[in-house]
């Protein structure tokens, strides 16, 4: 497959993730490692919370997420990096047992002032669960690097 560049990213363009299921198994390590709160390692307390049961840390929903957005466009791209995450929201537990999927869509796309051949593509990432719920919403911006012809000929 041809790498992406940032003329494959004209706004609008989505990108459909791939679809993951989270076991109790890796919600109970991850958080045993990354965010060990109660309600993320142990089933009871999970279900004692606000939460209603064993949930994902919400930077393990992130972390997952990231991975989906690898698998849909980045392992494919000139990327050159981030500038960096405009907001990242948390907006309903992930439990275990809940099938995550989404998308991501271009909102954004410029050449660097200071770097032409490089390309800022702003992006807005959507995770949502098996009943179409949407579970973490991230704003954030990718630096795709231009072909040759694009600088010349891209507006500024």
């Amino acid at each position: 497959m041809a790498q992406l560049v940032f003329a494959d990213f004209p706004i609008g363009r989505r990108f459909d993730f791939p679809s993951r299921t989270l076991s109790a198994e890796e919600i109970v390590a991850f958080a045993g490692e990354f965010d060990p709160q109660p309600m993320h390692v142990d089933e009871a307390a999970g279900r004692a919370s606000i939460l209603g049961g064993l949930s994902a840390s919400g930077w393990h929903t992130s972390a997952i997420m990231m991975r989906m957005l690898c698998d849909s466009y980045i392992d494919r791209t000139a990327a050159e990096g981030s500038p960096g995450v405009d907001s990242m929201e948390w907006r309903k537990p992930v439990l275990a047992g809940d099938t995550l999927s989404g998308h991501v869509t271009v909102t954004e796309a410029r050449l660097s002032r200071s770097r032409p051949e490089i390309g800022i593509v702003r992006f807005v990432a959507e995770v949502t669960n098996q009943r179409g719920e949407t579970v973490a919403v991230c704003d954030y911006a990718n630096m795709i690097r231009v072909e040759a012809e694009e600088t010349v000929h891209a507006p500024g």
